[in-house]
């Protein structure tokens, strides 16, 4: 019997494509996107790992990796309690209380949160704009989820540093033209850039995302992966997405 859990107004319960799982999303605040996706496909975790996903929004991330690996537990922040709320309910609905936990805070306090040096992996699909220029209302949930407003990619960096075990693999998507102070930042704060993958469009346009993996305290050398390439030129899906990620 499938499980029942109570939606709120303009909320919507969405198939996943994987393992039977679903997720509550309210279209008006913020619905997951491609970006989330193909980073659950380049993050891995091993038997018996702790994850943390910071900065969760519906928990997408933790929800598809429960299913892709056989991590023992996953961690999901959340700042915005709205948001929080709505992971947990998808939690609920997929019955994986005992193998997600969402706790509401702040990337910024991760540390005091959740403890220093305690995740075998930390996944992260941060804002990717910087600052609120142009943004009409910076407290709706798009803008949060889009723009830096309440915190940047050195916060993201230094709170991934701090909660990750030495030799633990941090896992995030951004934007390609953002990319030098990416990787800039990770160094500072000794998260070595590893394992790096674009991903276009179209074959004969200018990449859109950057999937990168980083290790703490690892040594340099970076691995640049073949291009993926999202679409055909009819603007079907390409073989590697039907077969990887089910599209």
């Amino acid at each position: 019997m499938m499980k029942q859990i109570e939606l709120k107004a303009k909320e919507r319960i969405d198939d996943l494509q994987r393992n039977g799982l679903r997720i509550i999303q309210d279209p008006e605040r913020f619905c997951f996107g491609m970006d989330a996706v193909l980073l659950s496909g380049f993050a891995s975790a091993r038997e018996g790992d702790e994850v943390l996903d910071m900065g969760t929004g519906t928990g997408i991330l933790p929800l598809l990796l429960s299913a892709k690996t056989q991590a023992a537990h996953f961690t999901a922040l959340e700042i915005q309690e709205d948001s929080a709320d709505m992971a947990r309910r998808s939690v609920a609905l997929n019955d994986l209380e005992e193998k997600i936990r969402v706790v509401q805070g702040d990337i910024k306090e991760v540390r005091e949160l959740l403890g220093a040096s305690r995740f075998d992996v930390v996944t992260c699909n941060p804002p990717y704009m910087i600052g609120s220029h142009g943004v009409e209302n910076p407290d709706s949930a798009k803008a949060i989820a889009r723009h830096e407003i309440l915190c940047t990619f050195e916060d993201v960096a230094a709170g991934a540093a701090a909660v990750l075990k030495p030799g633990g693999h941090f896992y995030l998507v951004h934007r390609p033209f953002r990319l030098a102070e990416l990787i800039c930042t990770l160094s500072r704060y000794k998260l070595e850039p590893k394992r790096m993958r674009l991903v276009y469009p179209y074959v004969d346009r200018e990449p859109n995302m950057v999937l990168l993996e980083a290790v703490r305290g690892g040594k340099s050398r970076l691995e640049v992966e073949k291009p993926l390439i999202l679409q055909d030129p009819d603007g079907s899906y390409t073989e590697e997405i039907k077969r990887d990620y089910g599209f």
